[in-house]
């Protein structure tokens, strides 16, 4: 028998499978299991959708029951024969890369939004942690997630009577989350230390099952600690600066040494955004005391098997703190890694190195991962420009950030009608592997089929709708006609734009209110009318958010369109999921270039929904004219007259494209072309657009080089690592007695001969590699030709002739002559930054 955490009970005999399965957050994405659920307790599973809320709930008399009721017996059987099926799978990675070196990834986020029972999340980069952790699951990719457990976490919204937000902070009873204490080797509920000026801060430490992956948590609330010290994992990106940077330590540092209490064997850290970038030290710490190495030896070794994500678009995103915050908390754990506290706070600064620079976050990140990744292709490009004042003088295509674009985990996001149309068309397996061939499974449905399964999508989404709103009004104290009324609202045969964001001024949430008796005549129109749901939530401290909230909700009660306007208060992952199920349009617009990828569009993919989008994020690379809308153009945000503009073309866009496009009945009495775009989205996009995709691109372009470059330089007690100190000191001692001499042209047949010199000073020329760059604005990208050691120069140490052939229609004056350094198993700019230009 096993007994339900936290009470003081057992479970019948046959119904110990309950436990695993209720603790198993697969139940979030696969949904085999709700019937089950909700014979156990259907008005505890319709308010929570939560089956360890059911558990720990129903009496034991009920359970009784249960375990004598045969047909409950056999779905629970059922149910947990799937999920022994479903964790012994080895998935697309194992059939894939069955023999790599890749032993494990960590990956770290400061936020986790895997449910509504576990709510710890505030918006887009949660989410996007929460899918990734379920596609790994799905993948068979050997990840463990490392987060925070928040007492309260993010703020749940309400709107007052004057439309204004109000923000409540309910407690997370951690007695009533699916989560477990994870226990150390000696069979204990695991702890772990942190040391801060003048107290040792101890860290109870959670796990909870996302399928096949772990999900460890730190919690501070332990009764060791002091109340002040209780408190830092109070409230997520709440709090003052310091208990902010406390957090970071927590997430970073205390992280990494969950991973060493519990003996896993991990080569990557993954650092979703700069937030956990204390992890990198960390490791190197220990890497140190296992080696008997210095500490930047061990960052040498273990840098390779860092990879840093960046989701912000603007610097000022990033998370930077005083120095004097910084040396407070680092001073004593710069004397433990045997470093000055100067070495460590140079690592979160600019090349500049202001002594009154903040302490940069994603700094710190960059500079001990290999590997930097945004999160779009144009991301890839703005982050470029934000991290080249790292990379002086180097070109800024070069600048060491690539691009992964994020995806979503269809499973999660998919309604009952997709999830049944995409098994007929394809199989129960469709996102777990190669997804090719969903394409032509698209292409076989029938009109008709794809417009009857979006009109019962959007059904649905009316009927959420009016309920939220109807419990909306009545808890502000709405009389009974009010609540009535909020039950009629809305029309489920009428176009349904939806728009869902946080409420930030970059993303312009009120754009749509440019012109509000233009807006109301769009959606009045008496043969094609329109409908818009909105939600979100501004930030607590973000007064300009406020007032655009304020603005929808006084907007939604004016007479003139209050059954088609609805704004639904407390935007989590509950409404989201209803909203890009339902909606047939998902509306977005930001100020480009300030969107780093804006996943939520992608939700609506495997819906049918479409996009109407700035051309930003993950938009700029999806859009073609087959699969949606694109709101203005490639051009980057130039102050309000952009606003303006662009609120114009939303509602050219609107009223002379999109609403009469819906309203088009052409053929058996469906609008032709609005279906070719759904089938063209859900074919082309949805596959592309999914954690699926993005997993694997993981995996391949960076988890295993990373792996193997980890490996390489740990073997042999870390030899290479020790060589790559040895050789990037030599390179900065000396690297300024390097000097160009002249150049020497010379035609020989169909070529052109280009020759210079070069001083190496005490610097060995294999240390080293002379290249000749070609201007990006002569021939539209940058080319960079290795110049060959043809000579000593006589009369010289050290001082050599290069050469580079060149065809005879190349522009000599357009190359430059450049040094730059050179191992095999460094990365470079990343690693190190030299270079040397002939002027």
């Amino acid at each position: 028998m096993k007994s339900i955490p936290y009470l003081s009970r057992e479970l019948p005999n046959g119904l110990e499978p309950l436990l695993d399965l209720t603790t198993d957050l697969r139940w979030t994405w696969s949904h085999g299991a709700d019937e089950l659920w909700k014979m156990m307790d259907p008005e505890i599973w319709e308010r929570t959708e939560n089956p360890y809320v059911i558990l720990q709930n129903v009496s034991q008399e009920r359970l009784e029951e249960l375990a004598n009721n045969a047909q409950f017996q056999e779905h629970l059987e059922r149910i947990r024969a799937a999920r022994d099926e479903y964790a012994c799978q080895i998935g697309w990675y194992g059939t894939t890369h069955p023999h790599c070196c890749l032993k494990g990834i960590a990956y770290f986020s400061m936020e986790f939004g895997l449910g509504t029972a576990l709510p710890l999340y505030a918006g887009g980069l949660g989410i996007l942690a929460g899918d990734y952790l379920k596609a790994a699951s799905d993948l068979c990719v050997p990840v463990i997630g490392i987060g925070l457990l928040f007492q309260e976490g993010y703020f749940r919204q309400s709107v007052n009577d004057n439309g204004w937000q109000l923000e409540a902070y309910p407690y997370n009873d951690p007695t009533n989350l699916p989560v477990t204490p994870a226990r150390g080797p000696d069979g204990g509920w695991l702890h772990v230390y942190a040391d801060f000026p003048g107290r040792r801060v101890r860290f109870r430490v959670w796990q909870a099952q996302v399928g096949r992956v772990t999900l460890y948590l730190l919690d501070s609330n332990d009764p060791l600690n002091t109340p002040i010290d209780r408190g830092i994992t109070s409230q997520l990106y709440g709090g003052s600066q310091e208990n902010r940077l406390i957090q970071e330590i927590a997430l970073g540092i205390c992280g990494w040494r969950v991973i060493e209490a519990l003996g896993l064997e991990i080569d990557i850290c993954h650092l979703n955004e700069g937030h956990a970038a204390f992890v990198t030290l960390e490791r190197a710490r220990s890497y140190m005391l296992k080696h008997g190495v210095d500490f930047w030896e061990a960052l040498w070794a273990t840098r390779a098997g860092n990879i840093f994500t960046t989701h912000t678009p603007v610097p000022a995103g990033f998370d930077a703190y005083p120095e004097a915050l910084v040396l407070k908390y680092g001073r004593d754990y710069a004397a433990a890694l045997k470093v000055s506290p100067h070495e460590i706070a140079v690592l979160g600064r600019s090349e500049h190195n202001h002594s009154d620079e903040p302490f940069n976050m994603a700094y710190l990140a960059l500079r001990t991962c290999a590997y930097t990744n945004g999160v779009s292709r144009l991301h890839g490009t703005v982050s470029r420009r934000i991290f080249k004042e790292l990379f002086p003088r180097w070109p800024l295509e070069e600048i060491p950030v690539s691009y992964i674009t994020n995806g979503i985990h269809v499973p999660s996001w998919d309604s009952a009608w997709s999830d049944e149309l995409w098994t007929r068309a394809a199989s129960k397996g469709r996102w777990l592997g190669d997804t090719e061939p969903l394409v032509e499974a698209i292409a076989q449905i029938s009109d008709e089929e794809l417009w009857t399964f979006k009109a019962r999508e959007r059904a649905d989404l009316i009927d959420y709708a009016r309920e939220r709103l109807a419990r909306q009004v009545g808890q502000r104290g709405a009389d009974e006609e009010t609540i009535a009324e909020a039950r009629e609202i809305l029309d489920p045969n009428t176009l349904t734009l939806g728009f869902a964001r946080r409420f930030a001024e970059y993303k312009r949430p009120n754009l749509l209110l440019h012109d509000p008796e233009r807006l109301i005549r769009l959606l009045s129109h008496p043969e094609r009318p329109a409908q818009l749901i909105i939600a979100g939530k501004a930030h607590p401290r973000d007064e300009v958010g406020k007032r655009f909230v304020r603005e929808w909700v006084e907007f939604a009660k004016r007479p003139e369109v209050r059954r088609r306007v609805v704004f639904l208060e407390d935007y989590d992952i509950a409404l989201a999921q209803e909203m890009v199920q339902g909606v047939d349009v998902w509306i977005n617009t930001p100020r480009r270039p300030w969107e780093a990828c804006g996943t939520s569009g992608m939700k609506v993919l495997a819906n049918g929904g479409l996009n109407l989008s700035v051309l930003d994020g993950w938009w700029a690379e999806a859009y073609t004219p087959e699969v949606g809308w694109a709101l203005g153009d490639d051009n980057e945000y130039h102050g309000p007259e952009s606003d303006a503009r662009d609120a114009e073309r939303l509602y050219d866009l609107l009223e002379h494209q999109v609403i009469p496009e819906f309203y088009a009945c052409m053929e058996l009495g469906l609008p032709c072309h609005w279906v070719a775009r759904m089938r063209n989205s859900m074919a082309t996009l949805a596959p592309w657009f999914s954690t699926n995709r993005m997993i694997r691109d993981y995996s391949e372009q960076l988890y295993l080089p990373a792996a193997r470059a980890y490996e390489e330089r740990t073997t042999n007690s870390g030899e290479l690592a020790k060589t790559l100190r040895r050789w990037e000191m030599e390179l900065r001692h000396h690297w300024e007695a390097i000097r160009f001499g002249g150049i020497e042209l010379q035609a020989e047949g169909d070529h052109l001969l280009y020759r210079t010199q070069v001083y190496l000073g005490s610097i060995s020329p294999d240390y080293v590699q002379v290249q000749l760059y070609a201007n990006p604005e002569t021939y539209g990208r940058p080319h960079i030709e290795p110049m060959e050691r043809i000579k000593p120069i006589p009369g010289t140490l050290n001082g050599f002739v290069y050469q580079a052939i060149l065809a005879k229609d190349r522009q000599p004056d357009a190359h430059t002559p450049r040094i730059v350094p050179y191992h095999p198993s460094a990365r470079i700019p990343t690693e190190l930054h030299l270079i040397k230009w002939q002027h």
